[in-house]
């Protein structure tokens, strides 16, 4: 089975040129956790998934560095929570979206795939034709297009 007989061909994107408010409103919306940052040319040149969101929102302590030479307090969070949630609304998505992004083709095959999608602790994998996105896979499609026949 390749990619293009399971993945699902409306995927949710947001734009190189968005805040994060729009990744939020996408999420809250849509019931997801990740989406692809695409250009327009529909290119996916980065990924923001919930996780990207929980660290930057979550509290930053002080980091210690201490070398044979000096040690350096690097400072944590000054502002409080609902403050780094409101600010993070404004930031623009390609300052936390990964611009190293795990992709397969239309063709690529399911064992390869879930081996990707595995190895790679990613849960989603978006689908490329001649570069452009096309599709999304998720760990929970192969689940099910792989054993849906012996359940």
């Amino acid at each position: 089975m390749k990619a293009y007989q399971s993945m699902k061909e409306t995927v949710i994107t947001v734009n190189e040129q968005d805040t994060i408010r729009t990744v939020v409103e996408r999420f809250i919306t849509s019931g997801i956790s990740g989406v692809p940052v695409v250009n327009g040319e529909q290119e996916v040149v980065g990924y923001i998934s919930d996780g990207d969101i929980m660290r930057a929102i979550g509290k930053h302590k002080d980091i210690i560095v201490d070398t044979f030479l000096y040690v350096d307090v690097i400072k944590g969070d000054d502002e409080n929570y609902e403050e780094r949630v409101r600010h993070i609304l404004t930031r623009p998505v390609m300052e936390m979206a990964r611009r190293k992004v795990v992709t397969a083709t239309t063709e690529t095959e399911m064992e390869e795939i879930a081996a990707t999608l595995g190895a790679k602790r990613i849960k989603k994998l978006p689908i490329l034709k001649d570069g452009k996105l096309v599709g999304i896979i998720s760990r929970g499609d192969v689940i099910r297009h792989s054993f849906k026949q012996f359940i």
